[in-house]
Order: structure tokens, then sequence, then C-alpha cells
């Protein structure tokens, strides 16, 4: 059971600690300075929630900190799924990238607040309102673009066209999920897909955006499979630790 707490943890930060990368990437590219800050401050949250995860990850393991756990692991022993991968091509890129997945994180929150381990109801309990202010903000953007000007709803579209499809991982049950949920420690992902669905139809319809039809794209990131864009992530999260390991600040 420590293994598979061990590797759900992993899952949990690894999708946080990506989405934050990439949002920290913007920091100064925003479209205003609002904008800029608050993406910035949503990217701070991620990481918050990452070192919490590893923290307790590296407990469990009996060795490792949140550092060695999040910046000297090998490509494919990151777990997070393909869609928080996926690049800043634009701002409505970033945007429906992140309602996306703020749909899944709140509720996922909201499940973990719920867990029977006491260290994850904690987390759980913490980053719920982070994430609810998280989709509030990307929500209110989608509603923007998609019925705003005819340039920013066709970014926005396509935007969604390519990432749509990728959302379907988050609830691709992997068997530590399973083992998790049926100790009472991990989220139901069938029970989060429903409130998912909904959220998106519900923004995704006063945005005036159409859902894209076709099936889930190729995923794998569970498994440890990753997109092109993986590696580069990794040679800058891990350059500092890579060019001077054990450096202290």
């Amino acid at each position: 059971m420590k293994d598979q707490l061990y590797k759900y943890l992993l899952m949990l930060g690894d999708n946080s600690l990506i989405i934050g990368h990439r949002l920290s990437e913007l920091c100064g590219h925003g479209p205003n300075l609002e904008t800029d800050i608050a993406l910035t401050n949503h990217s701070l949250d991620f990481f918050g929630q990452v070192r919490s995860y590893f923290q307790y990850a590296g407990e469990i393991a009996g060795e490792g900190d949140e550092d060695t756990i999040a910046f000297l692991r090998y490509e494919h022993e990151y777990l997070n799924v393909h869609l928080v991968e996926q690049p800043n091509t634009d701002f409505a890129h970033v945007i429906v990238r992140q309602f996306l997945f703020d749909a899944f994180h709140y509720p996922l929150m909201r499940a973990l607040m719920q867990s029977s381990d006491k260290t994850l109801a904690a987390i759980g309990a913490k980053g719920e309102k982070e994430a609810a202010y998280h989709l509030r903000f990307s929500s209110e953007w989608v509603k923007r673009l998609g019925d705003g000007t005819e340039e920013s709803h066709q970014r926005a579209q396509d935007a969604l066209d390519h990432l749509y499809r990728l959302g379907h991982e988050l609830f691709e049950e992997t068997e530590v999920e399973r083992e998790m949920k049926e100790a009472g420690i991990g989220a139901d992902l069938e029970s989060i897909r429903t409130e998912w669905k909904e959220t998106t139809d519900n923004v995704l319809k006063e945005s005036t955006l159409t859902i894209p039809e076709g099936p889930a794209a190729i995923t794998g990131g569970k498994r440890g499979i990753h997109t092109e864009h993986m590696g580069y992530i990794l040679a800058q999260i891990q350059y500092m630790q890579r060019a001077y390991p054990d450096m202290v600040w």
C-alpha cells in the first residue's frame, strides 16, 4: 500500500508541477498586468501544492525530499497527464488548457478533503479555495474569448479543438488510482468526470464554442509515456539541480 500511495502522490504532484511550470513561463508575458500577475500567482499556488505532495511522498518512501522528487527523476518516472504538458501556443491555448484542468482540479480537491488519509485531506482542504478561484478565473476568460471578437472566438475554438480530447486522460483510472479509491484514500474519478462534463458543457455553451467530436487522444502520461514537449520542460526544470548537484541557496 505504501508503494501505491507514493505513486498516487506523484500523479497528483506531477500534474501540479508541470502545469505550474507552464504558467510560470508566462511571467512578464501576460496580455495585461493584472492577468500576468494572476497567472503567476496561480503558478505559485500549484507549486505550493507540489511541495505538500512531495514532502509527504518523501516521508512515505523513507528517502528523498521535495527537491529530489521534483527535480531528479527521469522522464518516464513522471506521471502527469499530457494535457498539462501542452505549450503556451497563444493566450487562448493557455486559458482553455487551464479551464479544462481547473474543471477537474476543483472537484478533485473537494474529494481529497474526504480522504481517510489525514495528510491528503489537509492538502485538499488547503487547495480547495485556490482551485475554486482558478476555475472561476479561467471560466470567465473562456467566456470572454469565445463570445468576444471574431478573432478571439476562432483562437479559442482552435485551442479547444486541440486540447479537449486530451482532457479525457484525466479520468482514465489506473490500478493505483483504483486501489486508492477503494481504500478511501483517493478520489472517485467517475464522479469527478460527471461534474467536469457538466461544468465544461455549461461554460462552453455560454462561450458559444463548439465541443469537438471524436475519440479521446492517445495518452499514457500516467504510465510515464509523454509527449515531445516533456523533455524540454524537464531540461528547464532540472537544469540547476543537474548542473550543480546538492546545491543550496
